[in-house]
């Protein structure tokens, strides 16, 4: 199956992700390399990308940290790795119903360290 790695890069370090295979993922794939403005939300990070998609098959509104997703409404991808101002408890819970392209390879709370405002770049991940 199609399977695609990505690194996301801010100012104060970056993730691998590796994407899975679905219409938007595809899209974002050819989209790359992507340079946006980080925005935060609870222990979420969010940017837009230049890409708009619809719901997929298996829209999810929580996820694990460091689940890569696409939120349609925003066309942004959205990486939760911790409780948003909307969690109960602990969960992951985006503010709508989003796609799910991927993880991330990596620690997610390295996100802690991306602040609202920081520039964020996506590109594609050397082969390991």
């Amino acid at each position: 199956p199609w399977t695609m790695r990505i690194r996301i890069s801010w100012p104060a370090g970056a993730l691998d992700a590796t994407l899975n295979d679905s219409s938007t993922s595809r899209k974002l794939a050819a989209a790359l390399p992507v340079t946006s403005s980080a925005h935060t939300w609870g222990e979420e990070v969010y940017f837009s990308v230049p890409i708009e998609s619809v719901l997929e098959e298996h829209p999810r509104q929580v996820v694990a940290p460091g689940t890569v997703c696409f939120w349609v409404q925003g066309a942004s991808v959205a990486i939760p790795f911790g409780p948003t101002p909307i969690s109960v408890g602990n969960e992951c819970r985006l503010v709508t119903a989003v796609n799910v392209l991927g993880t991330l390879d990596g620690d997610p709370n390295a996100l802690a360290t991306v602040h609202d405002g920081d520039p964020i770049a996506l590109e594609a991940a050397e082969p390991s």
